[in-house]
């Protein structure tokens, strides 16, 4: 399979490296794509999405803490962590 090379793919492609940490296209391609397929989720591959998930426990629940909503959407890809700290006075 060949995709055509333009600049903005050129462009995208080196972002898309940059972002996942990956040193060839081809692994921040499928990073990325592994990525969309957890998020979005309703295929054969990954039935249950994140994203879905997400907008479904909102509706449920009326409303989801920082840390609920982290601990929905991290994954392998892009881990999250959640931290809240807070002080009184000085």
């Amino acid at each position: 399979m060949r995709i055509q090379t333009t600049d903005a793919r050129e462009r995208k492609w080196k972002y898309l490296k940059e972002a996942t940490g990956e040193s060839t296209v081809s692994g921040a391609l499928d990073m990325a794509a592994d990525y969309y397929l957890k998020m979005s989720g309703d295929t054969t591959a990954q039935p249950n999405g994140c994203v879905p998930e997400l907008i479904r426990r909102a509706d449920q629940e009326g409303s989801l803490t920082a840390s609920e909503i982290v601990e929905i959407l991290d994954v392998d890809e892009l881990p999250l962590e959640y931290q809240s700290t807070w002080t009184i006075g000085e």
